[in-house]
């Protein structure tokens, strides 16, 4: 067991990243082993934790994932001195329907691991009244271990006091105090944060938050918040679908669920990186090219260009499978319109085409019972993913891969395609259901 804490907040876009990042760097000067996690199903996050704790990120899927699976990702903060998640959206926020084991909250994450919640809560424009949602999140689940607050966007020194008094009027131990600062936000585009290999400066970001950090928080009443007990450790991480993997891996193709790339990798499968956007084609040799989700729709006229990576692709799907994911499935089809409604020519191994220039918003879990298989599923297997994009199907004349539901067993029409030895999917994939 290894005792942790769950960063999470009230709502999105209270700052509760930025004081992630700064906590891990911070406990790792102090000389500890921290393993971060992310709560729910997120794919950008974990690049940037794995920078600033330099130790891989996994995420924790309570709706997504089983007993079995949750059990197995847990297990790789073994040997760490101290675990760090990072919650999704408001602590309590999560879908309707149960899923293979919970309704995906973060608060479900930090109940299963035993991780006192630190609710990081932007006060502008209250003083007071904050400790009246400090207080409503920490009663609304008794069985919830509470660790305290971390007050973000204090405006003076008098807006601190009057916000700590009315902390201390409710009981709410206040862990630390982050004044107003408009440097320190993460930069965004559509899908949330860039990634983290687009930032330009990344490391001095990070240093820069864990010093703001040390000089605005109790580190050490937050290390002795920290709590935890074990998870059985029953299951196994994902095997890969093949041995040789060539994985497309650069700016436009990086959205691959990090349990996912270790099961493969501790199977002894082989991860051959390639990267489309230098015009590198995928290694003759490989026996799967896998495409994850990314943003394809940024880099449409250096897809349409990179003659080598598309032939290459063309030959192997001529004797071996292919498959896509989100991005990495539009990038396979027939064309892509940008949002300025330019056409890009694609891969041309399926027949889809999508366009940006009217954007649509498709997010949510996903549920899909396939119609035939797929690198490493056969037909008839229930799979469980995440969508989150915001293309508009133009064209999807191929034959469809999987009947596809959402959280709450609503039919989705976005199916994923099969052509020959080709196949996509619009959610990024996070496990098989077990049989």
């Amino acid at each position: 067991m290894t005792k942790g804490l769950m960063i999470s907040a009230p709502a999105s876009g209270t700052g509760k990243t930025t004081v992630m990042l700064g906590l891990l760097r911070a406990l790792a000067e102090d000389g500890l082993s921290v393993q971060p996690f992310k709560s729910g199903p997120d794919y950008i996050d974990p690049a940037f934790h794995l920078a600033a704790a330099k130790r891989a990120s996994f995420n924790l899927d309570s709706w997504a994932m089983d007993e079995h699976l949750f059990g197995a990702i847990s297990a790789q903060a073994n040997g760490a001195d101290i675990c760090v998640g990072e919650g999704s959206m408001g602590l309590f926020d999560g879908v309707a329907t149960r899923g293979q084991s919970g309704f995906g909250t973060s608060a479900e994450t930090a109940k299963r691991m035993g991780w006192p919640v630190v609710l990081v809560i932007d006060v502008g424009g209250q003083a007071q009244s904050a400790a009246a949602t400090a207080l409503g999140f920490k009663a609304y689940d008794p069985d919830l271990p509470f660790a305290g607050v971390i007050l973000n966007r204090v405006a003076s020194p008098r807006h601190e006091r009057l916000t700590r008094l009315g902390m201390e009027r409710a009981g709410i131990k206040v862990l630390g105090s982050l004044p107003r600062r408009g440097d320190l936000a993460l930069p965004e585009r559509h899908l949330g944060l860039i990634q983290a290999v687009e930032h330009p400066d990344l490391e001095a970001a990070i240093a820069g938050y864990a010093t703001f950090l040390r000089d605005n928080v109790d580190l050490e009443a937050i290390k002795a918040a920290a709590a935890g007990h074990a998870v059985p450790e029953t299951g196994t991480l994902p095997t890969p679908p093949a041995q040789r993997i060539a994985l497309a891996r650069d700016a436009a193709f990086s959205f691959t669920y990090p349990h996912l790339l270790e099961g493969w990798r501790r199977a002894g499968a082989e991860i051959l990186p390639f990267s489309p956007l230098a015009d590198e084609a995928p290694a003759a040799d490989a026996d799967l090219v896998w495409l994850p989700g990314g943003y394809p729709e940024l880099h449409g006229g250096l897809l349409a260009a990179a003659a080598n990576f598309r032939s290459g692709l063309q030959k192997h799907a001529e004797t071996k499978p292919v498959h896509g994911e989100c991005g990495g499935y539009m990038a396979l089809g027939e064309a892509l319109i940008d949002k300025q409604g330019n056409r890009h020519q694609m891969a041309g191994l399926l027949g889809l085409v999508t366009s940006y220039e009217k954007r649509k918003f498709h997010l949510g879990y996903r549920r899909a019972v396939l119609q035939s298989s797929m690198p490493g599923f056969d037909a008839g297997q229930a799979l469980r993913g995440h969508e989150f994009h915001y293309s508009t199907i133009l064209d999807e004349p191929d034959a469809p891969l999987a009947n596809v539901f959402d959280a709450d067993g609503n039919p989705v029409s976005e199916t994923g395609s099969i052509k020959g030895h080709v196949t996509g999917t619009f959610f990024h994939l996070i496990t098989g259901e077990r049989t």
